[in-house]
């Protein structure tokens, strides 16, 4: 009776799981709140928690289904899920499996595309520069449907505006999840013949968001952005703006602004023509009447009436120049002259023959200055010994004996005092014409005294 109570654990997992898929309440529910715990799992099946507080509950979306979902599911993002509940047998738990997925308060498809904007911005596409429209445009390319008031609208507006350009209309849907490669198809087209083509028109009438989602996509986008062509963007009303208007090179409001925007109006070139022309004219007869006044004022004017004034003042300069350039040439050879006088002077000089010559003239001025300085010397000398001789003879003894006076000397010792004699003193006595010998007879003293 005990074993009859016990259940296995699968038996009581699909006891539950079966409770909850006939509970019609859990079949198909709505259910807000916060993700959580989500890790983006690439080509795989989606796991994440919905949490409230401190109420948790785990999801899973399976892979076909998370492909249908329009915006990027991000951490802490609060969403309302469309989802049944269920048991996954091998944990023994419940959760939720995901049908669909949209963000609470905003539709999911306005996240997506401001998702995909912000992501296209960051990566600079919406900054690129952008391609010029041509002035006069041969042939257009307008890719939207074949059928429809889009393609009648641009086709009369060209042909009233710019009847000389050409229509060339690459077929596209422009709606629905098909559009998108019908479109990029249609670009592949204008690629392969981008030689005969000078515009691109992208044009599709007003819609809802839906309606105009295929022109969001990012492919798409790439393509327009690899277009070597010019591209006119005109998706929806003036107040839609998709991801194709943002990358293109100009978007017009409506696709017959697209087409007004493509091509010039032909009565206004010719207008314009016509004015350029007016005015070509007008300039042509002034430029003409300048240029025949000026011609009246060189008809009149000196130098044709007397065209040798106009070498008159060359001929005043030129003699200038030629009086200057002979007074320059003369002080420059009277120059050079006395250059060459007195390097020939210096070279004279410096000749062996003429240095001999000035040592013989210099040699015989000091010789006549040498002789001149003996004579002057000698005559000097003469002169001297005359008056030395003069000295002399006026005071030699031999004179004063002439006028009767004798020297008196004693043992060849001048005697010129009296008192140094005695008796019996031999004496010798000069005197004129000879000398006496004597002795002292006697010796008076008295008489100088007297």
């Amino acid at each position: 009776m005990a074993n009859e109570n016990v259940l296995t654990v699968s038996a009581l997992s699909q006891y539950i799981n079966q409770k909850f898929e006939r509970d019609p309440h859990l079949q198909k529910i709505r259910v807000v709140g916060e993700v959580s715990n989500y890790r983006y799992r690439a080509n795989s099946h989606q796991y994440f928690a919905l949490k409230e507080d401190k109420y948790v509950i785990n999801a899973i979306v399976f892979k076909q289904k998370f492909a249908q979902i329009k915006f990027q599911l991000e951490e802490g993002m609060r969403v309302i899920v469309s989802a049944r509940v269920g048991v996954y047998p091998g944990a023994g738990r419940y959760q939720l499996y995901v049908d669909a997925i949209e963000p609470d308060g905003i539709g999911s498809l306005y996240l997506a595309l401001e998702q995909l904007k912000e992501k296209m911005r960051k990566a600079g596409y919406f900054d690129r520069p952008k391609k010029a429209i041509p002035a006069f445009p041969k042939k257009i390319a307008v890719i939207t449907s074949p059928s429809g008031a889009v393609i009648r609208d641009i086709m009369t507006t060209v042909k009233r505006r710019f009847p000389l350009a050409q229509i060339i209309v690459f077929p596209a849907r422009v709606q629905g999840q098909e559009a998108i490669k019908d479109l990029m198809e249609a670009f592949d087209q204008v690629k392969a013949h981008q030689n005969e083509i000078d515009v691109v028109i992208l044009a599709r009438g007003g819609g809802s968001i839906e309606d105009l989602w295929c022109f969001n996509d990012e492919e798409l986008a790439h393509r327009i952005l690899d277009c070597s062509l010019p591209v006119i963007s005109s998706i929806g009303h003036e107040t839609d703006t998709t991801i194709a208007d943002l990358v293109a090179d100009l978007r017009a409001a409506t696709p017959t602004a697209a087409a007004e925007l493509a091509v010039p109006v032909l009565t206004d070139l010719y207008t314009k023509v016509d004015q350029a022309r007016q005015r070509l004219l007008y300039a042509f007869s002034q430029t003409l009447k300048a240029k025949r006044d000026y011609l009246q004022r060189l008809s009149s004017s000196y130098t044709l009436s007397q065209p040798q004034r106009i070498y008159q003042a060359y001929d005043q300069t030129l003699d200038y120049l030629k009086a200057k350039l002979a007074s320059q040439a003369n002080a420059y050879f009277k120059e050079k002259h006395y250059l060459q006088a007195g390097m020939t002077a210096r070279l004279i000089q410096m000749q062996p023959s003429h240095r001999i010559e000035l040592a013989k003239e210099q040699l015989s001025s000091y010789k006549w200055q040498l002789n001149k300085a003996i004579n002057s010397v000698q005559g000097d000398k003469e002169k001297l010994l005359q008056n030395l001789m003069g000295l002399l003879d006026a005071y030699s003894p031999l004179k004063i004996m002439d006028r009767g006076y004798a020297i008196v000397s004693r043992d060849d010792q001048i005697i010129n005092d009296a008192r140094l004699l005695k008796m019996e003193d031999p004496l010798k006595i000069r005197m004129r014409h000879g000398v006496v010998y004597s002795r002292v007879e006697s010796v008076d003293s008295k008489i100088e005294e007297e």
